[in-house]
C-alpha cells in the first residue's frame, strides 16, 4: 500500500514536473519575442532617425559658436596632443562652461574627419541616436512597457525641439550629457534591482562624465530620487489599508550623497567660469523679479513647444512679459503640480514625469543664467522626457475602456511620432548654412538683434561687405550697446579699405567691453597697415595683458618686429606663438625665415 502511495506521489510529481516543462517551454517563445520586438523596434527607431538627420552631412559649420568650439579654436583645429587633453581638461577661457569630455570628442574629430564638416555634423547625430537607444532601454528595463517606452524614446529622437541639439556642432555638448544621463539611469536602475555596488559605481562614474560634458545634468541626482518612487518603488507612504510596508525616504537620500555634491562642485565651477568669461549678465544687468518672471513663462513656452512646434529660431530676443501670461502660466503650473501630487499613489508616472520635467529645467530657466539666452529650444532636450513620460503612461490610462482603444491609441502614437519627423525634416533643412538659418530666425522673430549680427558676419563670409553693414546697423538700431556689432564692423572696415572707421569701431567696442582682447589685436593690425608700427605693438601687449595664450597677438606683434628689423624680439615671438600653438605652419615658417637672416649678417 506504500508503494502504491509512493508510486502515486511520484506520478503526480512527474506530471507536475512536466508541467512546469510545459509552462517553462510556453514561457520562452514569449520572451524570446520581447526580445525581438525589442531589437526590431531599435532598429526601427535608429533607421528612422537616421534617416531624418541625415541630411545634416551637407551642413556647414556655423559662425554662432562653431567658431569658438571649432574652427577658430586652436586647441581643437591641432587634433588629440597632449598639450590640447591638458588644456581641455584645465581651461574655461573660450565657453563659459567646464566640459573637458565635449573638448575631447571635437578634438577626436579633427583627428579623424578635419575641418569638413561632414564628420563633426555626424558624431552629433550618431551620438543622439545611441542617447535615444538607451533611454528605449532604461525605461523598458524599468517598467517592462515596451509600446510606452519606445513611444518617448521615438519623441526624445524626433522632436523638432531636439533639432538644434543635434544639428548644431556647437551643441555637441546636449548629446553627449544626454548619452551620459541615460547611461547613469540604466546603471542605477540595475543598481537598485541587484544591490550590487559595482553598478553603483559605474552610475557615478556615467554621471560624472555627464557633468564633464555639460553641468545641465546637475539635477540628475533628483531625477534618481523620482525614479525611486516610480517605477522602482523604492519610496513610500504607509498604506495602512493595503499593509504596504513603509519604505523610509532618508537612506535614498543618502545612498545619492556623492551625486549631489558631484553636482554642487559642477555648478560652482560653471558659475565661476560664467563670471569670469564675462556669461553672467542676468545676475548684474537684469533684476531678479525680471528672470522670475522670464522663468515662470519660459516653462509655459516650452510646453506649447512640445505640443505645437513652430516658428522655431536658433535665438530668441528678450521681449516684455505681459503680466496676464506670468500670473496664468504661474497657476497652471500650480495647478498641475498640485494634480499630480495629489494623484501620485494611483498615477505615479504622471507626478515623475511632471516633475521631471520641472526639475532638470531649473539649471537654465534663468533665475541664473550663464549665457545671453533667457530662452532657447535646446534647453528641452534631457527635460522634455518628462512630459514624454506622462503622454506615453497617462493616455493610455484614460482610453483603456473606450472601444477600439489599442487601435484609436495606436494610432495617434504612429500620427504623433509621423509628424514629429516631418517637422523635424523641415527643421533641420533650414541649419544647412548660415545665411538661411539666420533668415529664417528673423522671419519668425521681431527684434533679433543677435541674427542681424551673425546674418552680417555670414554675409561678411560670402564677401557681401555692403549687405553686412546694412544687417550690423540694424543690430546697432536695436541694441547700440551690442559689442560684437563694433567688433564686426571694425573688421569690415579693415577689408574695405578705410583704417579710420576701423579703429573707431575697435575703440567704440573697448569702450563698452575694456577686456575685448581680440578688438585689442585687430586695432593693432589696422595701425600695423596704417604704417604706426609702435602703436601696433603697444596694442598688442595690452591684448596678451589680458589673454596671455593669445597666439594670434604674438604671431601678429612678431611680424611687426621683424618689419622693423628687430629680430630677436621677432624671434622670441614667433616661438613664443609656436609654444602655445605648436602646429602654427605660418609662424614656423616665419621663424624659420628670420632665424636664417639673422644667421647671415
Amino acid at each position: 500500500m506504500a508503494n502504491v502511495k509512493k508510486n502515486k506521489k511520484d506520478v503526480l510529481a512527474g506530471k507536475k514536473d512536466k508541467s512546469l516543462s510545459l509552462l517553462k517551454d510556453q514561457e520562452r517563445p514569449t520572451a524570446a519575442g520581447r526580445i525581438r520586438s525589442v531589437i526590431l523596434l531599435g532598429m526601427t527607431l535608429a533607421a528612422i532617425t537616421l534617416a531624418v538627420y541625415w541630411q545634416v552631412k551637407d551642413h556647414e559649420f556655423l559662425t554662432l559658436d562653431d567658431n569658438v568650439y571649432i574652427t577658430e579654436n586652436s586647441h581643437v583645429l591641432t587634433g588629440l596632443t597632449v598639450p590640447n587633453v591638458i588644456w581641455a581638461f584645465t581651461s574655461i577661457d573660450r565657453s563659459n562652461y567646464w566640459h573637458p569630455i565635449t573638448w575631447l570628442t571635437h578634438q577626436a574629430d579633427v583627428q579623424l574627419y578635419g575641418m569638413n564638416p561632414r564628420g563633426h555634423h555626424l558624431t552629433n547625430v550618431g551620438i543622439h541616436v545611441l542617447a535615444a537607444l538607451i533611454l528605449f532601454a532604461v525605461l523598458f528595463r524599468l517598467t517592462g512597457c515596451l509600446w510606452q517606452s519606445a513611444f518617448v524614446a521615438a519623441l526624445f529622437a524626433l522632436h523638432p525641439l531636439h533639432v538644434e541639439s543635434v544639428a548644431w556642432v556647437a551643441e555637441r555638448k546636449d548629446v553627449l550629457s544626454a548619452l551620459f544621463s541615460f547611461l547613469t539611469l540604466l546603471f542605477y536602475a540595475e543598481y537598485a534591482v541587484k544591490q550590487k555596488p559595482f553598478f553603483y559605481w559605474l552610475a557615478f562614474f556615467s554621471f560624472m562624465l555627464g557633468l564633464m560634458s555639460k553641468p545641465m545634468v546637475v539635477t540628475l541626482p533628483a531625477v534618481m530620487l523620482l525614479m525611486d518612487i516610480w517605477p522602482l518603488n523604492r519610496y513610500s507612504l504607509t498604506r495602512l489599508k493595503s499593509g504596504e510596508p513603509y519604505k523610509p525616504f532618508l537612506p535614498l537620500a543618502k545612498e545619492k550623497i556623492p551625486f549631489f555634491a558631484g553636482s554642487i562642485l559642477a555648478t560652482a565651477v560653471t558659475i565661476y567660469g560664467g563670471q569670469k568669461a564675462g556669461m553672467v549678465p542676468f545676475l548684474k544687468d537684469i533684476s531678479f523679479w525680471s528672470r522670475l518672471e522670464n522663468a515662470i513663462t519660459a516653462y509655459g513656452k516650452y510646453i506649447m513647444g512640445m505640443f505645437w512646434p513652430h516658428d522655431m529660431a536658433v535665438f530668441y530676443p528678450p521681449a516684455p512679459i505681459p503680466l496676464w501670461q506670468v500670473t496664468g502660466t504661474l497657476l497652471v503650473l500650480l495647478f498641475v503640480s498640485a494634480a499630480t501630487i495629489r494623484f501620485w499613489r494611483r498615477y505615479p508616472y504622471l507626478a515623475v514625469g511632471w516633475f521631471w520635467f520641472i526639475i532638470t529645467l531649473l539649471p537654465v530657466i534663468g533665475l541664473i543664467q550663464v549665457g545671453y539666452f533667457p530662452i532657447a529650444d535646446r534647453y528641452t532636450y534631457l527635460p522634455l522626457i518628462g512630459l514624454f513620460i506622462m503622454i506615453a503612461w497617462g493616455i493610455p490610462a484614460l482610453v483603456k475602456n473606450l472601444p477600439y482603444g489599442n487601435y484609436i491609441l495606436s494610432s495617434l502614437a504612429v500620427a504623433a511620432v509621423a509628424a514629429a519627423a516631418t517637422v523635424t525634416w523641415q527643421q533641420i533643412g533650414y541649419w544647412r548654412e548660415n545665411v538661411s538659418l539666420y533668415r529664417h530666425a528673423l522671419s519668425v522673430t521681431s527684434g533679433n538683434y543677435v541674427m542681424h549680427c551673425s546674418l552680417g558676419l555670414a554675409l561678411v563670409n560670402q564677401g557681401d561687405l555692403d549687405e553686412a553693414i546694412k544687417e550690423y546697423r540694424l543690430a546697432l538700431a536695436l541694441k547700440p550697446d551690442y559689442v560684437d556689432v563694433y567688433y564686426n564692423l571694425g573688421n569690415v572696415f579693415v577689408r574695405k579699405g578705410d583704417l579710420d572707421e576701423a579703429i573707431r569701431n575697435y575703440r567704440e567696442a573697448l569702450r563698452i567691453k575694456p577686456s575685448f582682447s581680440l578688438a585689442l589685436n585687430n586695432w593693432g593690425n589696422a595701425l600695423a597697415h596704417r604704417g604706426d608700427l609702435d602703436g601696433a605693438i603697444n596694442k598688442y601687449r595690452e591684448a596678451i595683458a589680458i589673454h596671455p595664450d593669445y597666439f594670434e597677438a604674438h604671431y601678429n606683434m612678431a611680424n611687426v618686429f621683424a618689419k622693423q628689423g628687430n629680430l630677436d624680439e621677432a624671434i622670441q615671438e614667433y616661438r613664443t606663438t609656436l609654444m602655445i600653438h605648436p602646429n602654427f605652419v605660418a609662424a614656423d615658417k616665419k621663424l624659420e625665415l628670420v632665424l636664417e637672416i639673422k644667421g647671415n649678417r
